[in-house]
């Protein structure tokens, strides 16, 4: 049974990488001063060290140290240097020298100063070549679980808005209401944007707050005359932009909170601000009754999920203040949406 090398890891910037390094190490190792040219000794005894330097790094490492055989490792690269001189002392001495050089040993300790560093120079070069490309695999894999991880909380949102906004609808349309067809188109609309536009990264602020306008249009319909419910906007442009779904959760919360609790006297407010260095900042506050069952409204899905989104795509650069206090819950959140223009 034949054993495939795995070559895996070997490119072309390898090949390069490795090429160059080994004319660098050649040159630091061979040339001295006053020397026009490179003895043949010293390209034969370079080529014993690249030859030991090529078996540590593509089969000690690979198969021992990085299988973490630590031990096995290390005890075959000693023997690895002891090969080496062997070969340098009783071998390539004899042929390319004569008299006391090739007959006397110098001692270990002056053969392997001499062997020790450049073969050390080759696996070690080798070994942060290695690390590098590891760093690399690990922070490819980190962006990957991301994404995967922001597509999954947005497969979790679209079904949360479609499940509530279908509540309204049927309520409306067992009453019989006029407004229901009014409701329908609302609904159609965000939809539209959940099911399409919103598969992108980040859409245009603009677009993204025509929508906030759409879901709090459609949203107030629950609220009618029990109460008021004020949106204003300030210095929203169209060359910014911000991930999709992210503030409108909190309006949706608001929403609940206030109608589940109470039977009038419902306060809704909305405000956006844009500052000219690109910092987004949102407040939503509502009125609620803190009797009413309604604990579970402000630690439901959807507010976890956008929380836990604001930490994937905007870390350190978004502030999230959540306060429940004299029959109002309030949010503020700020974000820096310079960081993704």
């Amino acid at each position: 049974m034949t054993e495939k090398i795995n070559t895996k890891g070997w490119s072309y910037k390898e090949v390069i990488f490795q090429i160059v390094l080994h004319a660098l190490v050649f040159l630091f190792y061979s040339m001295e001063r006053n020397q026009t040219s490179i003895p043949a000794y010293k390209i034969a005894f370079f080529l014993n060290y690249a030859f030991a330097a090529f078996f540590i790094n593509y089969v000690l490492l690979p198969r021992f140290y990085y299988q973490k055989k630590t031990i096995l490792f290390f005890v075959i690269v000693l023997l690895t240097f002891i090969g080496v001189i062997m070969v340098e002392e009783f071998i390539l001495e004899k042929i390319f020298f004569t008299g006391n050089r090739a007959n006397i040993f110098g001692g270990i300790l002056i053969t392997l100063s001499q062997v020790l560093p450049p073969i050390a120079m080759l696996s070690g070069f080798k070994f942060g070549w290695d690390a590098l490309g590891k760093q690399q695999e690990v922070d490819e894999l980190k962006i990957a679980v991301k994404e995967s991880e922001l597509q999954f909380l947005k497969t979790q949102i679209n079904p949360h808005f479609l499940f509530n906004n279908l509540n309204n609808l049927y309520s409306y349309a067992i009453e019989q209401s006029p407004e229901t067809p009014e409701i329908i188109l609302e609904l159609s609309g965000l939809l539209r944007y959940m099911l399409y536009e919103c598969k992108e990264d980040f859409v245009p602020l603009t677009k993204e707050v025509d929508q906030l306008e759409n879901f709090i249009s459609l949203s107030e319909m629950q609220v009618e005359e029990r109460g008021s419910v004020k949106f204003s906007t300030q210095n929203i442009l169209a060359n910014f932009k911000i991930a999709p779904l992210i503030l409108i959760v909190f309006i949706e919360n608001a929403f609940k909170h206030s109608t589940a609790s109470q039977v009038d006297n419902i306060t809704i407010e909305v405000d956006l601000h844009l500052s000219t260095s690109g910092t987004l900042s949102f407040l939503c506050k509502n009125s609620f009754l803190p009797k009413s069952n309604t604990d579970s409204l402000s630690n439901g899905i959807g507010l976890e999920n956008v929380k836990k989104r604001l930490e994937l795509i905007y870390p350190n650069a978004h502030q999230l203040y959540i306060q429940n206090k004299n029959n109002i819950y309030e949010v503020r959140l700020t974000i820096d949406l310079a960081t993704k223009e």
